[in-house]
């Protein structure tokens, strides 16, 4: 007696979504959201100072462009609080033009950076060593991650696209800190005036990468 093939149908299995927070748990994340986006300003700008004033003395332009990417961040970090002030909070038209301004500051930041970069690289720009950026660049690298991480989370919990995107820019500030750590070191140790620009070429890229998602609409909880 033959016995019958059962032909056995394997079933997808799709990753449960996370259930939206109550409003008492919401009104939570939204303050520590504020808190980060405040925290994160203050340090950028400290960030902006310290990066165009050493890449003046220097005559860096990777510092200078660290600089304006700081600046860009802390204009981030305000969006994020603009998006969770207000009658903004929870609204899906405020997160859409808040997707769109975080993806405008990273079209700043990469065509920037690319064309310093490139003018960098043709004009054969010498900068001096800038020990002052090396250890900025050393204090930023490692502590940016943390916060990007942080602030990612709190974006997954509250279905915020716009959120998550501001937490992938200030991961993109931990990349160009490498980058820059890099090429001052490289420059002040080696003297390879050039590593600087090509790395910064590569951050430029991610940063037009990641502006694209973003204004796409792209990212965490895209059916917010």
């Amino acid at each position: 007696m033959r016995t019958p093939l059962v032909q056995l149908r394997s079933e997808r299995v799709f990753p449960a979504v996370p259930a939206r927070p109550a409003p008492a748990e919401r009104s939570r994340l939204e303050r520590r959201t504020r808190l980060l986006a405040w925290g994160g300003i203050g340090w950028h700008v400290v960030e902006f100072a310290i990066a165009i004033v050493a890449g003046l003395v220097a005559g860096s332009i990777a510092l200078i462009g660290f600089g304006a990417d700081s600046l860009i961040e802390a204009l981030a970090g305000g969006v994020v609080l603009w998006l969770f002030t207000g009658t903004r909070r929870g609204s899906s038209s405020a997160e859409r033009r808040a997707q769109q301004l975080i993806a405008a500051s990273f079209f700043l930041l990469a065509g920037y950076v690319g064309v310093e970069a490139l003018r960098t690289l043709v004009n054969g720009d010498h900068p001096a060593a800038s020990w002052v950026g090396i250890g900025l660049a050393a204090v930023t690298a490692p502590t940016m991650p943390l916060l990007a991480y942080a602030k990612r989370r709190l974006g997954n919990q509250l279905h915020s696209a716009a959120t998550v995107k501001e937490a992938e820019q200030t991961q993109l500030c931990a990349y160009l800190s490498i980058a820059l750590l890099l090429g001052l070191g490289a420059n002040a140790l080696a003297g390879w005036w050039w590593a600087d620009p090509l790395t910064a070429l590569v951050i430029a890229a991610v940063a037009l990468k990641e502006g694209r998602e973003s204004w796409r609409g792209e990212g965490c909880c895209d059916a917010c």
